[in-house]
C-alpha cells in the first residue's frame, strides 16, 4: 500500500516517514482489510483520514478487496471526571458504530431519562455539549470519507484515548491504524505502547495537513 502511494507522490522514503509502529510479525493476510483512523476533526487527522480513504480506494481497484475505513473519535476521559453519573450513562449507550445524525439524537434520549432531568436547563445544555461536538465530527469525518465513496464506519468511545483506540483497533480486527501525527515521539505513539495488535502509520512530513 504504501509503495503504491510512494510511487504516486514520486517519493522513496515515505514507508520510514510513516511506520510509526511496525506491523506484528504474527499478522495474518485476509480476505478484507479494515483501516482504523484516530480522527478528532483536527487538520493532521484530516489528512490521516484522507491517506487512508486513497490507500482503501487505490486497493479496491488493484486487488478487487474489499477495505473498510473506520474512524474513532474518543471523548476524553475529563468527561468522565467532571460528570461521572452522565458519563456513565454515555458509556453504556447500546450501539458503538454511530449512525452519522443520530448519534444526538440516541445520546439525549438515553441521558434524560432520567440523568440530565435532575439538573438545570442550562447545566444540561452544558452536559450534553461534548457529546453533540462529538456528533459533529463524526459527522464530519464521514462527509470526507464518502468522497471516496467506499465502505466506512464510525466510533465514538469514552475514556482514555489510547485505550479506546486499542479496543476498536481490536474489535475491527484492524490491518493499520492511522494517526495524525508524524513522530514516534508523539505522546499517543508512546501510549499505545510497543505491543500494538496492528501496524501504526503516521503522516508523511511532505504532505501539508
Amino acid at each position: 500500500m504504501l509503495v503504491r502511494l510512494q510511487n504516486t507522490l514520486g517519493r522513496d522514503d515515505l514507508i520510514e516517514q510513516m511506520v510509526l509502529l511496525p506491523e506484528p510479525k504474527q499478522a495474518q493476510t485476509a480476505e478484507s482489510i479494515n483501516l482504523v483512523v484516530a480522527y478528532d476533526a483536527s487538520p493532521k487527522s484530516h489528512t490521516a483520514l484522507d491517506i487512508a480513504c486513497w490507500i482503501a480506494h487505490q486497493t479496491r481497484l488493484a486487488t478487487n478487496t474489499q477495505v473498510t475505513v473506520q474512524a474513532v473519535y474518543v471523548v476524553k476521559e475529563s468527561y468522565n471526571s467532571q460528570y461521572p453519573d452522565i458519563f456513565h450513562s454515555a458509556i453504556h449507550l447500546p450501539t458503538l458504530e454511530c449512525p452519522v445524525g443520530n448519534l444526538s439524537k440516541s445520546v439525549t434520549s438515553v441521558l434524560t431519562q432520567p440523568k440530565l432531568r435532575a439538573f438545570a436547563p442550562e447545566l444540561q445544555e452544558k452536559l450534553l455539549a461534548p457529546l453533540q461536538e462529538a456528533d459533529r465530527i463524526i459527522w464530519q469525518a464521514r462527509s470526507l470519507a464518502e468522497e471516496w465513496q467506499g465502505s466506512f464506519k464510525s466510533h465514538l468511545r469514552f475514556g482514555d484515548v489510547a485505550t479506546e483506540i486499542r479496543k476498536v483497533v481490536e474489535l475491527a480486527a484492524a490491518d493499520i491504524l492511522f494517526l495524525g501525527c508524524r513522530s514516534i515521539k508523539d505522546p499517543i505513539v508512546k501510549a499505545l505502547g510497543a505491543n500494538f495488535p496492528c501496524a501504526v502509520l503516521g503522516i508523511p512530513n511532505c504532505i501539508d495537513e
